[in-house]
């Protein structure tokens, strides 16, 4: 290793490990994975760490956008197609180390809280967090055995409306009912805040993706594979 640089912003930060020459890049991704493993549990509550693609500084070899003329989907529509759908399939192709979204919104459930029901209960916006983010996992349990077969005890508690947020428990009153989400404020779907747009021929906004070649593939090469697993997958795009 020759140096280590990082790089600071509000929310997330980079640090880049830089090597000699000639040193190969995945002992070189081993390597610091190993270095980062015991500073993990040192990190605040709710940073997690990441390592970036496999690629190079020059992978950059493609860019598409998702353009809907009609009107049928929202930004937000696109890029929740673009990272829960056409994001893998791209990856899938031989050569690819990363697609990166750019532009729409994402999608967020929003909690907006009134600090006078708050008061009123006298629940801190703490315990409010706290329920949120309980009331929102799946749990695993024992088994139990039945006749010889053992069945799995497994607790779905994923949320997946509006609703299921308005429900989740906050706490108990002074008379013993629950307190629910909805009872201290609003459960709304907005986006996630951003740091850029996409924009495409002066037209307005679109949803667009970026792929990263893997280091040591052909260019040329991946650029083909990618083209060629959009039109197999072009059948499938939602209509518009």
């Amino acid at each position: 290793m020759r140096a280590v640089r990082g790089f600071s912003d509000f929310g997330y930060s980079f640090v880049y490990v830089i090597f000699e020459d000639g040193t190969d890049l995945y002992w070189a991704r081993a390597r610091t994975l190993e270095y980062l493993s015991p500073i993990l549990p040192s990190l605040p509550a709710g940073v997690r760490t990441e390592l970036g693609p496999d690629a190079i500084g020059l992978g950059w070899i493609f860019q598409y956008a998702l353009v809907d003329g009609t009107g049928r989907h929202s930004l937000a529509d696109l890029r929740s197609y673009q990272n829960w759908y056409l994001k893998y399939h791209l990856k899938s192709v031989e050569g690819v180390a990363e697609v990166a979204a750019v532009g729409g919104f994402e999608k967020q459930y929003q909690v907006n809280v009134d600090p006078n029901r708050l008061r009123e209960y006298g629940i801190p916006i703490q315990r409010v967090v706290a329920a949120v983010q309980d009331g929102n996992a799946e749990v695993g349990g024992r088994l139990i055995e039945f006749g010889g077969t053992e069945y799995m005890v497994r607790g779905r508690g994923y949320a997946r409306s509006i609703e299921d947020f308005e429900e989740i428990v906050v706490g108990p009153s002074e008379t013993g009912s629950p307190i629910r989400i909805r009872d201290v404020g609003e459960v709304t779907v907005g986006p996630d805040l951003r740091r850029g747009i996409a924009e495409l021929n002066g037209k307005g906004e679109v949803v667009s993706g970026i792929v990263v070649m893997r280091q040591g593939q052909n260019a040329l090469e991946v650029i083909e594979r990618v083209k060629q697993k959009l039109r197999e997958i072009e059948p499938g795009l939602p209509p518009g």
